[in-house]
């Protein structure tokens, strides 16, 4: 072989390696450690929505709650991801106690409205959703979570709209009310999602700065 084909060849291993360490690095999270950590680690995984390993969301989450059940939102998400995973009689209990943490939190309340939907708990289910969407109306602006902007599409107010129109027409919309503020919290979600990787790749140092 000549020295060019050998080379190339060298060339293309390098390349080949480099791709595959490249993807592995994009599809597989790194373990983390602590109670930061794991939180951490659970809030990627269910932020990625279908993408994400609700287990790997659950089993970190379970930790942070067992090590800090105050640690910033671990209960409403850990309920959250229960919701997620059709665990509802669980997702009722730790949401009553992010609830009992923080009465104010409009993520833990529209999650507990829609449990209790599920669990055929109607009208107290409605008047959840009503509390919690009235509150995520007022809190959900430019400046939520310490985001610049948010919701700039819209997107996430006219599906609020939606659920709160489908909650005045009362028990009959159950099914309705429930798909539409599913589809709410999903976008709340992906705007959350976008929101923290944006800042990541913000804060991350040039190369060579």
């Amino acid at each position: 072989m000549s020295e060019k084909g050998r080379i190339f060849r060298w060339f293309i291993s390098i390349f080949a390696i480099g791709l595959l360490s490249f993807s592995l690095a994009c599809n597989h999270y790194v373990p983390r450690f602590g109670v930061g950590g794991r939180y951490e680690e659970g809030i990627e995984q269910f932020l990625r929505g279908r993408g994400g390993d609700m287990d790997t969301a659950v089993t970190a989450l379970e930790y942070v709650v067992s090590q800090d059940p105050t640690y910033k939102k671990s209960l409403t998400y850990l309920g959250r991801a229960y919701y997620r995973k059709g665990r509802y009689q669980d997702a009722f209990a730790v949401l009553q106690r992010a609830l009992a943490v923080d009465k104010d939190d409009e993520l833990a309340w529209i999650a507990l409205g829609l449990t209790q939907l599920r669990l055929d708990q109607i009208d107290k289910g409605l008047e959840s959703l009503k509390g919690g969407i009235t509150l995520a109306n007022k809190v959900m602006v430019d400046g939520y979570h310490n985001f610049i902007y948010w919701d700039t599409r819209g997107l996430i107010h006219a599906s609020m709209r939606r659920s709160a129109f489908l909650i005045t027409k009362g028990p009959e919309e159950k099914n309705n009310i429930i798909q539409n503020t599913d589809r709410l919290l999903a976008l709340i979600d992906d705007e959350e999602n976008v929101q923290r990787n944006t800042r990541i790749q913000n804060e991350r140092p040039l190369r060579g700065g």
